[in-house]
C-alpha cells in the first residue's frame, strides 16, 4: 500500500510504500476499544478518599461507661453510626484501577485503528516539518495551509525534530507524540494523523523490529 507525501504547501511530491501489517488490517472494533480502555484505565489517578474511623479526629475516649446506664454500649464516638465518625466502604485513594493488556493486541489495536484512518484519508505525511524557529505561529501557518478548516489533530514528527515538538504543544488542536508513544486513545480522539515522512519512518521501526 502506498500514501502520498506532501510538502508544506500541500502539493504531493512523492509515495511511500506503506508495510500491509500496520496499514492494511482488519478492521477489529472490539480489541480498539479494549485498548481505549486500557489506556484511559492506566491514566486514571484515584482522587476520592474518605476516612476511616481510624483517620478522622477525636473519638478517643470511651463516650460512657459500659453497663448500667440504659443506653447501648459504644467505645469510641468516631464509630461509623455515630455522626462525625469514620466512613465504611468509602473511596480510598490506595485503589489501583490499572489493567493489563499484552504487547501483541496493543499493536494489533493501533494497527486496526491505522489501517482504517488510511483508508478514510485520515493519516497524512508531510515531507520535512523544518521551522525558521520553533514558534507556534510557524506551526499555525503551515496547517493553516494545509488544512481548510481546523481540525483536531495528532502530530508525530521524528525524533530530532525538537523544533516541531516544542512549537505545536501551544496549539489546542494538536496533540504532539513522539513516534513511540502514538497510542490508540490519542488517535481515536483526534480526526487527523500527521506524520513527518522520517517520523513515520521511525514508527515503522519502532513497531516491525525485526524487519
Amino acid at each position: 500500500m502506498n500514501i502520498n507525501i506532501y510538502n508544506r504547501k500541500h502539493e504531493k511530491v512523492g509515495t511511500m510504500e506503506l508495510p500491509s501489517n500496520l496499514f492494511e488490517a482488519k478492521w477489529n472494533p472490539d480489541l480498539v476499544h479494549q485498548a481505549e480502555l486500557t489506556e484511559l484505565a492506566n491514566k486514571r489517578t484515584p482522587v476520592a478518599h474518605t476516612k476511616d474511623r481510624s483517620e478522622v479526629r477525636g473519638g478517643g475516649k470511651k463516650p460512657w461507661r459500659q453497663k448500667h446506664t440504659g443506653r447501648a454500649r459504644h467505645g469510641s464516638s468516631r464509630s461509623p453510626i455515630w455522626i462525625g465518625g469514620g466512613t465504611t466502604f468509602g473511596p480510598r485513594n490506595d485503589k489501583n484501577y490499572s489493567m493489563k493488556m499484552n504487547k501483541k493486541m496493543k499493536r494489533a489495536a493501533i494497527a486496526s485503528l491505522l489501517s482504517k484512518k488510511t483508508k478514510s484519508e485520515f493519516v497524512k505525511v508531510v515531507d520535512e516539518l523544518a521551522l525558521e524557529a520553533p514558534k507556534t505561529k510557524h506551526v499555525a501557518a503551515f496547517f493553516a495551509e494545509f488544512f481548510k478548516d481546523k481540525p483536531t489533530i495528532t502530530l508525530v514528527p521524528s525524533f530530532e525534530n525538537k523544533g516541531a515538538r516544542l512549537a505545536a504543544r501551544n496549539i489546542p488542536e494538536i496533540k504532539v507524540l513522539s513516534p513511540k508513544s502514538l497510542n490508540v486513545y490519542d488517535c481515536l480522539t483526534q480526526k487527523y494523523l500527521v506524520f513527518e515522512k522520517k517520523g513515520l519512518e521511525e514508527f515503522i521501526a519502532h513497531m516491525n523490529p525485526s524487519q
